[in-house]
């Protein structure tokens, strides 16, 4: 799944493309806004809230949500696409530009002042201009029995941090990704660490891994060979649960196991 970085690339792309444009055509390949039609609206700005993305157009915004497999291109008008016209989920269309969505995970239309009921409930933007560092040390805190690499991927401690970052911020802070919150033996560290590793990762790309998709190869800090490992936890769905599991990268010399 596209993580902070990718989504902050995103926004900037579409930013550059879009932001004091005036829309000529708007293209909602979603039921549920099939009929919207945002033709004459100015877009005023384009901003990311972790993996979430905003176009704010008029009084509406505009919400996407990459999921698995989705990404943003923009074009000139005219000018062919790259991947298949059926993938196309949003178009948003300028007198010389073609901003298109394929493949998104989500799209939703909001009032502006309602953008909350879609992020309120995440934790702090590792990339956003209002990042609190104390706040995503406390929220990671309230949970000190669960799996340091199981908080990473939380987006209601974090907001940002995907399933490569986790196992590359934890590897850097040599903790096992298994390792309760509670001993993790500095937390105000890892989370000043995450937020450095997401911001290199925006801002100084591209990101080598360290750790990431490097399984049985030797780690560059001792030699010993890479591990990948399931670490999941059981999620509620309705009436009953189900186990969630996702390989997470470590060196076992470097992050020893917790007892």
């Amino acid at each position: 799944m596209p993580e902070g970085d990718t989504v902050f690339f995103a926004a900037n792309r579409l930013r550059l493309a879009l932001a004091g444009k005036t829309l000529v055509r708007s293209d909602f390949r979603v039921p549920r806004y099939a009929t919207l039609d945002l033709s004459g609206e100015r877009v005023d700005e384009v901003v990311s809230y972790g993996k979430h993305l905003f176009v704010r157009v008029g009084g509406l915004s505009i919400h996407t949500h990459l999921k698995m497999e989705g990404v943003w291109r923009t074009y000139c008008v005219g000018e062919r696409w790259t991947r298949p016209r059926v993938q196309a989920r949003l178009v948003l269309t300028t007198d010389d530009t073609e901003a298109v969505g394929f493949s998104l995970g989500a799209v939703d239309v909001v009032r502006r002042e309602h953008e909350d009921t879609i992020i309120g409930h995440l934790g702090p933007d590792l990339l956003g201009p209002d990042w609190d560092p104390e706040e995503a040390r406390r929220r990671l805190a309230a949970d000190p029995g669960r799996a340091v690499g199981l908080a990473l991927l939380d987006q209601r401690n974090l907001a940002g941090i995907g399933n490569k970052y986790r196992s590359e911020i934890c590897f850097l802070r040599r903790v096992h990704p298994a390792t309760p919150v509670a001993d993790v033996p500095d937390l105000a560290a890892l989370v000043n660490e995450s937020h450095r590793v997401l911001h290199a990762a925006a801002h100084r790309p591209p990101w080598r891994e360290l750790v990431y998709g490097r399984a049985r190869m030797p780690c560059k800090r001792c030699g010993a060979g890479i591990r990948v490992r399931a670490l999941g936890e059981s999620v509620p769905m309705s009436d009953r649960f189900i186990q969630r599991e996702r390989g997470i990268y470590f060196c076992p010399r470097c992050q020893p196991a917790p007892e």
